[in-house]
This record gives C-alpha cells, structure tokens and sequence, in this order.
C-alpha cells in the first residue's frame, strides 16, 4: 500500500512541538524574573518538574484519556478517552500507512499541552508551596482535571467539542483551565508573609523579558501548529497571533502609562502574554483587523484585572488568575462576536450576521471548564493542605523557598561559584565536609 504520509504536514508538527516545549522553561524564565531572588530556584523547579511528571503521566494513561479511541477509531465516550488501548502508547508506535502524520507526532504535541498547563498554575502560588506538595498536586490535577478536559474541548467525541464550542489551541483547556486552579490554590494556600504591604518586586527583568520573548516564540508552534498542517490555515493562524499580541503589548503599555504614568518592561512583558493567551481560541476564526480587537480589549482588560487581587484579597503571586483566566475568557468570548466565516474556521459571530448562537455555545465551554477546574482544583488543594501539607513554615518563607526545599542559592558571588554538581550542595553536604577540614 502506497504511503499517505505527508512530510511537510509531519515535520511542521515535530518542529511545533519542539517550539512548545521551548515555551515550558520559557515559562520558567518568565516567572523566575518576577518573583524576589530567594525564591527563583523554586520558582523554576515548580514548572520544570510540572513537565516532568506530567510528561510520564501523559504516557502511561493522559493520552488515552484525553484523546483515546475505541475500535472504531473515535472514542464514544463524550466526558473521557478510552485508556485501556493506550496504556504506555505501545499502540501506536506502529507505522499507519493511511496516516497523513505518524499517531506518535500528535501524542508527543499534546503532551505538551498537558505539561505548560499545570506549570502556568505555579505562578500563583509563588514563595510559599513545598515542592513535594506541588508535586503530588500537579499529577493529581493533570488526571483529574487537564486530561478530561483536553477530551472535552478536542477530542471528536467531547461533549464541548460536539457543541460547536471554537477553541482552537486552548483558551477553555489552557489558560481558563490553569487560571481557575490558580485562583483555587491562591485561595487553599493563602497569602505570602507580608503581601500586600510589603513591596515584592521582580528580581531579574531581563529574565522576565528573555521569558516572554520565548514564550512568543514557541506559541508560534502552540497555535499555528494546532493546524495539524503546513497550510492556510496555519499560515492566517500564525499571523493572527503575530498581531494580536503586538497590539495587546501596546494596549497593556497605554493602559500602564495613563493610571500610573510609566509604561514599564514588566507591563510589556505582560501585554504579550495576555495577547498570546487571547488569540489562543480565536486565532482561527478571525481576520487580523479581528485579532488586533482582540489583542487591544484582552491587554486593556488584563492590565486593569491584575488588581482584582487586592480588591478580593487573594494572593495571586504573579497574576495568573488576571492574565491566563481573564485573557483566555476574553479570548473565547470574544469569538461570538467577531468570528467570520471567512477565516479557517467558517463561523460567523454576531457582528458579521451569526446571531447570538455562536457566544452562548462559546460562554457554556468557557464557564463551566472554570467551574470543574476551580472546584476540582479547591478539594485536591484542601486534600493536600490537611494530609501531607502543602504550605512551608513562616520562618522557611522569610529566609527563602529556594534554601528550604532545595538547598541552593540563584546567584553565587564572589569566589564561592565554579563547583560541579556537589558545589550545588554548598548548603548541606559539601558545606559540612569543608566545616570537618
């Protein structure tokens, strides 16, 4: 039999996964810049180890779960994947001659997916969360949470996918998703020592710059390549993100310079996140005049959300709640209004003669992911809090996360660097070798 096998399709979907797995310690750096210096490590760790559990997860049943078929190729199931064929994907390591793309290039982009979402949920929580706790959190919330959900939005059988809900590549699983666990766990864990009166600014932004621009980089490959394809579709995707998140970045900067009168690094930075999260869902349903509107409304509206936090008193330590559940609700809204059928995904909005049928469809996908992940998110918090705990002592968070969970420092000065990997134990082992001599 003749090979179905498209090339072009397979290596832009290998070349988009690896983008977005660039976005991962992207992420790291993004929020390791805006956190203070005694808890960069921890900050960094918190996301990588997210994709590190996640990831063996992901092989072992999350595929099956969010995207698992039965015998006749499409799950039936509208809340959860068939698991039990893909049980360690042994399954679909097999070459399919019918296939325009090998099955293992689509688990390896997913799980992707799966791993940037439980590490966007770690900037809440910033400071003050034992590492472990995160841990057990971030497998329990993967299978619980993301991996259902995943099958709700995209798989073909999913319950919001057969509605008609548009989420090209994440708004509801994405972003709403990681943002409403991350308004839980600020809640389940509480405020840091001394928020909000005393002053918590970013350590490093340069870093936080350097995280953005990876992070803009590798959404290129989270959007354009949930196309599936080296085509149009991918091609007015990858410049509706382009675009929105440029006028995101200008309105986030306006908004900035107009209350309190600077527009700052730190705002830039964040006015390209909250671009990106927004033409998340909509990048294929409008044209760029529409990503611009998109990008414009979600940097005002996540600039001014950022403070929601001290008006409820949460703390939400680096504004994942204002940025990822704001701007991805804005995103997913916003497709009732402004979708037109002559983009990719052929659905008219309210402004171009759909009606209201297409908003309603897109606020049921997006309140009730929110509703599942934030009460999800709250009984495996409150489960971990009283069992294990999940919070470290006052006295470990004031002297530092990073010397209390992981015994490092971010930054050595003077003559104490250029070790090897025990020179990474200066706090502990090697420390106690050189007291001896």
């Amino acid at each position: 039999m003749e090979s179905a096998l498209d090339t072009g399709n397979t290596a832009w979907l290998l070349t988009s996964t690896a983008l977005v797995l660039l976005m991962i310690p992207g992420l790291a750096f993004f929020y390791g810049g805006m956190v203070r210096q005694k808890s960069v490590l921890n900050m960094l760790m918190m996301v990588m180890g997210a994709l590190f559990v996640v990831g063996v997860l992901w092989t072992f049943f999350g595929y099956g779960m969010a995207f698992g078929t039965d015998a006749a190729g499409v799950s039936d199931n509208n809340w959860i994947g068939n698991v039990s064929e893909n049980i360690g994907l042994a399954n679909l390591i097999t070459d399919n001659p019918e296939a325009s793309y090998p099955a293992m290039a689509f688990v390896a982009f997913q799980a992707m997916f799966a791993c940037i979402t439980v590490g966007l949920i770690a900037g809440a929580i910033a400071d003050r969360a034992r590492f472990g706790a995160w841990m057990v959190f971030a497998g329990i919330w993967a299978t619980v949470v993301y991996f259902p959900v995943a099958h709700w939005v995209w798989a073909s059988s999913g319950w919001i996918f057969k509605l008609g809900v548009i989420d090209f590549a994440g708004g509801t699983a994405v972003h709403i998703n990681a943002g409403a666990a991350a308004l839980a766990l600020a809640i389940v864990l509480g405020r840091r020592v001394g928020w909000p009166k005393q002053p918590m600014k970013p350590h490093n932004l340069t870093l936080v710059m350097i995280g953005a621009g990876l992070l803009w980089f590798g959404w290129f490959g989270f959007n354009a390549g949930s196309a599936l394809a080296a085509n149009n579709a991918s091609a007015v995707v990858f410049y509706n993100t382009f675009i929105a998140t440029c006028a995101a970045a200008l309105a986030w900067l306006l908004v900035e310079k107009l209350r309190d009168g600077h527009a700052t690094s730190l705002g830039a930075a964040s006015g390209v996140v909250a671009g990106l999260v927004a033409i998340t869902p909509s990048c294929s349903a409008v044209t760029p005049i529409g990503a611009i509107i998109i990008g414009v409304i979600a940097g005002a509206l996540c600039a001014l959300a950022v403070g929601l936090k001290y008006l409820f008193k949460f703390d939400d330590s680096l504004d994942v709640v204002g940025v990822h559940l704001v701007g991805g609700i804005v995103g997913t809204l916003l497709i009732g209004f402004l979708a037109t059928d002559a983009a990719p995904a052929a659905v008219n909005g309210l402004f171009y003669g759909g009606g209201l049928d297409q908003l309603g469809k897109q606020a049921i996908g997006a309140f009730a992911v929110l509703g599942y992940s934030l009460v999800a998110a709250l009984i495996i918090g409150y489960a971990i809090k009283f069992t294990m705990g999940f919070r470290i002592t006052e006295e470990q968070e004031i002297t530092g996360i990073d010397l209390a969970e992981h015994a490092e420092s971010a930054y050595e000065f003077g003559d104490s660097g250029g070790g090897g990997v025990f020179a990474g134990m200066g706090h502990g082992h090697s420390a106690a070798r050189a007291e001896e001599n």
